[in-house]
């Protein structure tokens, strides 16, 4: 069992197709947020693009973190006895 997060986020990412889809997405939000962050001037629809690229950034951090949740519930649950 992972003993801290980023061993877990990494067994996940090996082990989970939805986890591994969602760091995908945020990880390439990232990326445009940064080429978004590196210009001089954003016309405005660049600045749009950027605040939906942020909200869409969280949400999916927010689900991520839900999976770890639900992982970390899961694995710390006693086992049924019967």
């Amino acid at each position: 069992m992972p003993t801290d997060a980023q061993e877990l986020k990494e067994t996940l990412l090996q082990t989970d197709p939805e986890f591994r889809r969602l760091y995908a997405d945020h990880r390439d939000l990232d990326t445009r947020l940064l080429e978004l962050a590196n210009k001089h001037y954003l016309s405005e629809s660049e600045q749009f693009e950027e605040v939906r690229l942020k909200k869409k950034k969280l949400q999916l951090k927010d689900q991520m973190e839900e999976i770890i949740r639900r992982h970390r519930a899961t694995a710390q649950a006693p086992a049924a006895h019967g």
